[in-house]
């Protein structure tokens, strides 16, 4: 079954040069942390992976992100999609850096891959090299650690989660039990990067082999 890639659509950004203070209270922000830059796209997990990337290439910090329930689409108006990101920093040229590494990593970097022609069946089997500050917090591993990110519908998540983890040396870090807000499962797994891609490949296959033959037991 050959797989097309799946592209996230960044639908809106906007930057808060200098937020206020009322505001920075709200989102906790540390005293130095004046500006904002915020984006929504269709994909919450390339959103979740682009903001990861962020903070690698600018001195900011991911303070909101959050995926939205039913997923793109069923979102609350044309700009929503299924994510929304918020990251800060001292100064509007670190926030615009991060945005902008952000963005690039929406564009050109992670993708979907997509098993029917409408895109209604699809699934993330990514591997990041080095993460940055937001993913490795959330893992609970070191900073700059390889992951292996891995999301698929309900049952192709789980099963392809298991596979992952029997075909090579990593750990899984954080499961996502389905449904998720956006109704998927998966996994933060860890390890060295070749193992991360040779669990992210293993992943991969099992969710393939489903998606050729659903009843087969």
């Amino acid at each position: 079954m050959e797989q097309q890639k799946l592209k996230a659509e960044i639908l809106a950004i906007r930057m808060i040069p200098n937020a206020d203070d009322s505001f920075c209270k709200s989102l906790q922000l540390r005293h130095h942390q004046k500006s904002l830059g915020m984006l929504t796209t269709t994909i919450d997990d390339i959103g979740y992976t682009a903001l990861d990337e962020a903070t690698k290439q600018a001195d900011v910090e991911v303070v909101y992100a959050r995926s939205f329930y039913g997923g793109a689409n069923h979102s609350s108006g044309p700009l929503s999609g299924e994510f929304i990101g918020i990251i800060a920093g001292s100064s509007p040229d670190e926030v615009k850096s991060g945005i902008d590494a952000a963005r690039n990593t929406i564009e050109f970097g992670a993708s979907f891959e997509s098993l029917n022609a409408d895109g209604t069946h699809a699934f993330f089997a990514h591997v990041i090299p080095r993460t940055g500050s937001y993913l490795s917090k959330l893992a609970e591993i070191q900073q700059g650690d390889p992951l292996a990110y891995l999301i698929a519908p309900p049952l192709e998540s789980v099963y392809g989660i298991d596979a992952a983890l029997k075909a090579a040396d990593v750990q899984l870090v954080k499961f996502f039990g389905p449904p998720s807000e956006t109704n998927f499962g998966g996994g933060l797994l860890t390890g060295s990067e070749s193992a991360c891609r040779a669990a992210a490949d293993a992943f991969r296959e099992s969710v393939i082999r489903i998606a050729e033959d659903p009843l087969a037991y």
